[in-house]
């Protein structure tokens, strides 16, 4: 079969051109679509590594607060109870008389410590009073804090306040 020189050149034409879609089919494009697979990889492991980072910090920073804790609960008298500690600061505070109950309570935790809580409520007290017992109760280097507070004013008496709040302390 004799072929034109016309017909010789779009036969090898078609021959590349169909050569250059099987090569960018079979070759190339598998090329890209697995170096675009490999970035996008490397993003989700990247995005990872900085979670790892962040609680690892966030891990350190909770290390040494639980260590802080330590030396403060060390540092407490033998014998250190939070519901003694808060009728103590409540006869300073010269608001004894006022309080309604107090419930102790101990909440065990995951860990080595264990949370001791101690609900009270407190009928007739002025603002003064509140806020000069909250400032004795409230102590960061004793590791004594106020958890939950609710005050109302008292419907009876005007000028007076109920307040229920929880102490919170570690053992």
């Amino acid at each position: 079969m004799r072929l034109a020189k016309r017909e010789k050149y779009s036969l090898i034409v078609g021959c590349c051109l169909i050569a250059a879609f099987f090569a960018i089919q079979f070759l190339v494009g598998p090329f890209f679509e697995k170096r675009n697979r490999l970035q996008k990889g490397i993003r989700v492991k990247e995005a990872s590594l900085q979670e790892i980072i962040e609680l690892a910090q966030e891990y350190k920073s909770l290390q040494a607060g639980s260590h802080r804790i330590k030396r403060l609960l060390a540092a407490r008298e033998k014998g250190f109870t939070l519901f003694t500690f808060l009728e103590r600061a409540a006869s300073d505070a010269g608001i004894k008389d006022h309080i309604k109950y107090m419930k102790p309570s101990v909440i065990r935790g995951t860990g080595p410590a264990a949370e001791s809580i101690v609900e009270m409520k407190l009928e007739r007290i002025t603002l003064n009073q509140l806020v000069g017992y909250l400032h004795r109760i409230e102590l960061p280097d004793k590791a004594i804090a106020v958890k939950r507070i609710s005050i109302k004013e008292n419907t009876r008496d005007k000028g007076y306040l109920e307040a229920v709040l929880q102490a919170v302390t570690y053992r």
